[in-house]
């Protein structure tokens, strides 16, 4: 039998995730999977309705003698992150995911693998066309761009859907039950820059930092990974950029929001016989570095390298520089309540700089909808000393846990029977969808679980087969208890 990712177990799970690793689908181009999803519902003869922002609700009668049963809704979202190593030659757009089996692993050639959330949505596809399954009706919520915004979420049609007990298929570790998460928001922070040609002498550098493992600016946000645009920042700075030997032209890093860059390149102009000593202070600062990210980001590399570059160094360069460095990035607070639990965090997630501005993003999570604020005030003041500007969006709502939840007991009393062990019940440090569709679906009772997922966000992104063959088969569980 081939080793593909359709034939592992569970079948139906794994074909239906097969497919949807075939089916461009980042955020705000779920268009194709959409349509997957409702060419796949009229096949099974279930009803199927979409509201304006595209979201998708199917229903699924129950198992027979089961009508009674209270609706459970299986949700996830259709959008995936679209990330790749700089080296890999595929266009998103139009490409399948390079995803395959190695081993336990389903993981992909130097891209995101979508797991995150495929998986999600192919289990909930699974459950509803499975005829060993037991359950009540099911309602399968599938939402779009999740991953930029929370669009679906927040501008969900309430109408869609009937029952108020969910479960969120969002989650990436086995055995643990997720009952709170963060609220998020972003700062857009915005430099306004000239320029003046580079005096007679000088030729451009190009300074690039590489290797750095990145990940979800949520779930890895404490594992200590370093930031490419704070490395480079930090290395340009040793170079000598505030003693006037070399001038800042270009810099960017980061492409995504809600990941922790991992590459950020420079252009720096020098004096034409500095070049050696140029590679010189990088390389001592690549030293020590990888020292300090030795355990997180063992392959850190900054190098330079010879560049055409005709852009005319800013005349703010030190001012974005010392900006850079100003800005917080990381875990902030600590959870009071949960222990090892990221409170608030902020990630410097992209920097780019066209002939008349630089922009910088960056993308803030806290449990406690104040301290989040707090963090961006920060930063909005940091670039109004450096004479910019702010603008303070995309704030979303956390999720309050509720201990007493009655989903949550059973999904608890399903695990101790099927392992015999407690679950862990905590709150995550990422934006779950729960929040929001808590608010514009009043009375919503839910939890959210998933399989073992590793690097998502990352190219690094793979999936437990094993893991997600027992988190359906818990799945399928927990459905089975609440029809009675």
């Amino acid at each position: 039998m081939p080793n593909t990712i359709g034939s592992q177990e569970p079948k139906l799970l794994f074909k239906r995730f097969e497919e949807l690793v075939a089916i461009p689908r980042g955020s705000k181009h779920e268009e194709a999977a959409r349509e997957y999803i409702i060419d796949w519902a009229r096949e099974h003869g279930f009803d199927c309705r979409t509201d304006a922002v595209g979201n998708v609700a199917v229903a699924v009668p129950a198992s027979k003698g089961h009508e009674s049963a209270p609706t459970v809704v299986l949700q996830g979202h259709l959008d995936i992150v679209w990330e790749k190593h700089s080296h890999v030659e595929l266009d998103f757009y139009k490409d399948p995911i390079p995803a395959y089996v190695d081993g336990d692993l389903i993981r992909t050639k130097g891209t995101t693998l979508g797991a995150d959330n495929g998986i999600g949505v192919a289990a909930a596809m699974a459950v509803a066309e499975d005829q060993t399954a037991v359950h009540g009706p099911l309602e399968l919520l599938f939402t779009i761009d999740e991953e930029t915004g929370m669009t679906g979420a927040f501008e969900l049609d309430p109408g869609i859907l009937k029952g108020r007990i969910m479960l969120n298929l969002d989650s990436e570790d086995e055995g643990t039950i997720f009952v709170g998460c963060a609220g998020g928001g972003d700062s857009t922070l915005t430099l306004p820059i000239t320029r003046t040609p580079a005096a007679e002498g000088l030729v451009p550098k190009k300074v690039v930092v590489s290797g750095l493992l990145g990940g979800h600016s949520g779930l890895d946000i404490a594992k200590a990974k370093g930031n490419a645009i704070k490395v480079l920042a930090r290395a340009l700075a040793a170079a000598g950029a505030f003693e006037g030997k070399l001038k800042i032209a270009c810099f960017e890093g980061g492409s995504k929001r809600n990941a922790i860059p991992r590459e950020a390149v420079a252009c720096v102009w020098i004096k034409k016989d500095c070049g050696d000593k140029l590679e010189a202070a990088i390389g001592d600062f690549n030293k020590e570095i990888a020292k300090e990210l030795g355990l997180s980001d063992p392959g850190v590399k900054i190098v330079v390298e010879n560049c055409d570059c005709t852009e005319a160094p800013i005349d703010q360069g030190e001012t974005l520089l010392r900006l850079l460095l100003a800005l917080p990035h990381g875990p902030l607070v600590m959870s009071q309540d949960i222990p090892g639990l990221v409170d608030t965090s902020t990630n410097l997630a992209i920097v780019t700089i066209s002939d008349n501005e630089a922009k910088i993003l960056c993308n803030s999570r806290s449990l406690v909808a104040s301290a989040m604020e707090s963090v961006r005030q920060s930063m909005k003041a940091a670039v109004e000393l450096a004479g910019g500007t702010a603008e303070l969006t995309g704030a979303y709502p956390g999720w309050r846990p509720n201990m007493n939840s009655k989903i949550l007991a059973t999904a608890k009393e399903v695990w101790k029977k099927r392992t015999g062990k407690d679950p862990l019940v905590t709150a995550i440090h990422a934006g779950l969808e729960c929040g929001v569709l808590g608010e514009r679906l009043p009375g919503m009772d839910t939890i959210s679980v998933g399989p073992d997922i590793r690097g998502a966000h990352s190219p690094d992104e793979q999936v437990s087969i094993s893991s997600t063959a027992r988190f359906y088969d818990y799945l399928k569980a927990i459905l089975a208890h609440v029809a009675g």
